[in-house]
């Protein structure tokens, strides 16, 4: 059966914000997923000539080439001390940061904190994938117990390293958040879930509601010797146990 061109109807494109460059992730990896997923949202929200992203130190720390907005490199862990820096001199941008887990939560964590205290009208997508990625596959510090590293070859002992934090869990305590969640990659109802979580992040920005922060549980098929699909089912078999999905603070 022959079909007419003129019959056919675009059903996708790629995102206008997405710029028109191939990613360097490895094979599997959630971090192109959730490019696409922040440029969707950009386009829908017709801010792509005020969004300006804060790339961090790690896998995604030459972000700002894939997207056709403003971007700035910060030094590693001061990425939601930049944003303040920008959305407080020019408050009509949109600043969005993207850090993993050692970028946000290790060397990064007093930046991190004070910036949910304050309130800081920013959004902070965090990538939760458990491990470094670029570095070498060290323990970060969302590290599951028993989960082996680079740096724990023998899994991750509490008595030695402590225990993984839950960083959403610690600024949901604070006054100041407007937007706090944890979504997850690892189906197709779970990519719904965190494109919304996304959106509505930015939209509260765009409201001048305050601070949000939106945690994704990723993987890293390289570091965790896995293939992608045995690191979804880790995901959602092991990692949710570790890391509760759904919101934490809506106070929009």
């Amino acid at each position: 059966m022959s079909v007419n061109a003129d019959d056919m109807v675009k059903v996708f494109e790629r995102p206008r914000s997405l710029a028109d460059a191939q990613f360097s992730y490895c094979p599997g990896c959630h971090h192109g997923l959730v490019m696409r997923i922040i440029a969707h949202t950009i386009d829908d929200l017709g801010i792509k000539d005020r969004a300006v992203v804060v790339a961090p130190v790690g896998c995604a720390v030459t972000m700002y080439e894939w997207f056709r907005c403003d971007g700035i490199q910060a030094a590693h862990g001061r990425a939601c001390a930049v944003a303040t820096g920008m959305k407080r001199v020019n408050p009509n941008l949109i600043v969005f940061t993207y850090q993993g887990d050692g970028d946000l939560a290790a060397i990064g964590m007093a930046e991190s904190i004070h910036a949910a205290n304050r309130g800081e009208n920013i959004t902070v997508v965090f990538i939760n994938n458990q491990i470094y990625g670029m570095t070498g596959g060290q323990m970060a510090p969302t590290t599951l117990i028993g989960q082996r590293a680079t740096s724990c070859p023998d899994g991750r002992n509490p008595k030695l390293a402590g225990y993984p934090i839950r960083f959403a869990e610690m600024i949901a305590q604070l006054d100041a958040p407007v937007y706090i969640t944890r979504q997850a990659l690892y189906d197709q109802k779970r990519i719904i879930a965190a494109s919304r979580a996304i959106k509505k992040a930015f939209q509260y920005q765009i409201e001048v509601k305050g601070y949000s922060l939106v945690e994704l549980l990723t993987n890293c098929p390289t570091n965790w010797h896995m293939s992608p699909v045995e690191c979804n089912n880790h995901l959602m078999n092991e990692v949710v146990k570790a890391f509760p999905l759904g919101d934490l603070v809506d106070r929009g």
